[in-house]
């Protein structure tokens, strides 16, 4: 027997195309890559988080010269929003990063460990977390939940 999975995404020329209430996530996640620690990669990676009641969580990169000891933005601003925030409802999920890793019209996508983490988030609030990813040209992929690019998550129906 086989069977098909279909992505489901919408793709944007760039993040300006938005919603304007979204444009705010934008600078949040810029100011967190700027922040990020990354000497050894220089790879930086900013995570905005939007919360239910209208807070903004901001999450980047944190290495360690003990590899794999750094934590991704992702689960830096989700884990934070968790603890602070406990029951609040995680809306949206904004990503992107600047850095010679990536090119610069390619979106930076969670690794699978953040895609995990972001997919329980789902499931521990029972509703879909919006997933924006912005390339460092602009470029824009909007998921509307972190199931269309986790299609078998470990543990999670």
């Amino acid at each position: 027997m086989k069977k098909q999975l279909t992505i489901n995404y919408e793709w944007l020329n760039h993040w300006c195309e938005l919603p304007e209430s979204e444009h705010v996530l934008i600078g949040k996640a810029r100011e967190a890559v700027k922040e990020a620690y990354a000497p050894y990669s220089h790879f930086k990676v900013g995570a905005a988080v939007l919360l239910e009641d209208g807070t903004i969580i901001k999450g980047n990169n944190q290495e360690n010269i003990a590899y794999p000891s750094g934590l991704c933005a992702e689960r830096v601003a989700l884990f934070y929003a968790n603890a602070n925030y406990p029951g609040l409802v995680v809306k949206t999920i904004l990503v992107l990063a600047e850095g010679a890793l990536i090119a610069p019209d390619e979106c930076v996508s969670p690794c699978g460990s953040c895609r995990q983490v972001i997919v329980e988030s789902e499931a521990r609030q029972e509703e879909d977390i919006r997933a924006i990813l912005v390339s460092q040209d602009g470029k824009t992929w909007i998921f509307n939940s972190i199931k269309d690019i986790l299609v078998f998550p470990f543990g999670v129906k």
